[in-house]
């Protein structure tokens, strides 16, 4: 008995990781599809997004997203233009967060 409780807690915990591992997949998704053409190189101009991009980010895991932002993906997404589109957006980074390597100034930019 003690042997199949412990096999049901192993696949449970294996279920949690794969969700929690899977968790923002829509959202990156949907980042992609919506927000992609206003955080991209180059820097400038800065364009207001559109409503289906805040959509986005007023649902979004931001932390489960940003702890997705490699240095492969900072050479495409213009950092400045998501802290940008994020406070456009009315969900702006607080100060000193770090979202991938990237640390938001303490001054918005």
């Amino acid at each position: 008995m003690a042997k199949i409780l412990l096999g049901f807690i192993i696949i449970l915990a294996a279920v949690a990781v794969a969700t929690m591992a899977e968790g923002c997949d829509k959202d990156r998704e949907d980042m992609i599809r919506e927000c992609k053409k206003y955080e991209m190189f180059p820097a400038t101009p800065k364009i207001d997004p559109s409503p289906a991009c805040c959509a986005v980010w007023q649902r979004a895991d931001i932390p489960c997203l940003c702890k997705r932002v490699t240095k492969e993906v900072e050479k495409e997404w213009c950092m400045e233009k998501v802290i940008y589109v994020a406070k456009y957006c009315g969900k702006p980074f607080n100060p000193g967060y770090k979202c991938g390597s990237y640390t938001v100034p303490s001054v918005a930019q």
